[in-house]
């Protein structure tokens, strides 16, 4: 039986400002729509492992103008017993949305910066070995955090975005799945190629399972000398603002039920890809993200 996830993540509002284009540098251009969403890498990754399955806790900070995240994620079945209000300024982030479906995104953290150590015992101290921690870089204390986590013998799934300084403080050796994209890939070695990213991550940390998403070239996941790929499914593309986050929570709420083997892996691979992908042919971040049974439903449509 899988053990408790508990994500100590950001939680954002989302402003979303529809355009032609991305705006360049020293640019001005209308924006032809509006919208205010949810968001944040913490409170989507939450919903996309709620929606795939896992018994998800929820840690962190809102502000006061952030209320509507807390409903957000009790209403998709997550605990947020551990999120705590604070009297500054919610995170939010301005994305700017192209009429291709790509986008740019400015964050200002707020509350998310707010969390202390104090914050974090308190919520590990309900946690330990089979259990998950899920985490990312929109959050302070993210080192400590890992460290805290492991030393009470949980399983720890890091997806190290945005890439900031903090990658110098977290000890490898520690996470127990890492979940990045070609750019964090190279930031964190220096290799510019998939195979030169993985080869070296397997060099520094041989016990590391590692997932690379490299876009229109789908996934590769490795675990030693275990090389798996996994294609992406083609979708008419809307928004791809939380596909990634969309990709993690399923991956890794399969990963973490199912196991090691290859197979298992493997069929984790798809669902997640399978999930980004529905992720992207629908608007918004958190609302895009698709239940368990949209995702089991298409996959076995495609594989008729």
């Amino acid at each position: 039986m899988a053990g408790k996830i508990l994500n100590f993540g950001s939680l954002n509002i989302d402003y979303v400002y529809s355009l032609d284009h991305i705006v360049r540098e020293g640019e001005t251009e209308a924006s032809f729509d509006y919208q205010v969403f949810a968001g944040g890498k913490g409170l989507n990754q939450s919903v996309a492992l709620a929606r795939a399955g896992g018994r998800v806790f929820h840690a962190g900070r809102i502000g006061k103008e952030g209320r509507f995240l807390r409903e957000a994620l009790e209403e998709n079945g997550v605990d947020c017993q551990f999120l705590l209000t604070d009297d500054g300024a919610n995170g939010h982030a301005i994305i700017q949305r192209s009429a291709a479906g790509e986008n740019s995104i400015l964050l200002y953290p707020g509350a998310n910066h707010q969390n202390t150590r104090e914050d974090m015992d308190r919520a590990l101290a309900q946690f330990g070995e089979g259990d998950v921690l899920v985490c990312q870089n929109e959050i302070c204390e993210t080192a400590y955090l890992i460290e805290a986590a492991f030393r009470r013998g949980m399983q720890i799934a890091w997806n190290p975005s945005p890439v900031t300084d903090i990658i110098q403080a977290v000890d490898f050796h520690m996470v127990s799945w890492l979940i990045i994209n070609e750019l964090e890939g190279q930031a964190i070695t220096g290799e510019s190629s998939p195979a030169g990213i993985l080869a070296e991550l397997r060099l520094r940390y041989p016990a590391l399972r590692t997932v690379l998403t490299l876009g229109p070239g789908g996934s590769v996941y490795q675990d030693g000398p275990l090389i798996l790929r996994q294609e992406r499914y083609t979708v008419p593309v809307k928004d791809t603002t939380a596909a990634g986050d969309t990709f993690l929570g399923y991956f890794i709420q399969e990963a973490a039920r199912a196991g090691a083997e290859p197979s298992a892996v493997q069929h984790a691979l798809k669902l997640a890809s399978m999930a980004a992908a529905l992720a992207v042919s629908r608007e918004g971040a958190m609302p895009s993200v698709p239940t368990r049974e949209e995702v089991e439903t298409e996959l076995a449509k495609r594989e008729r």
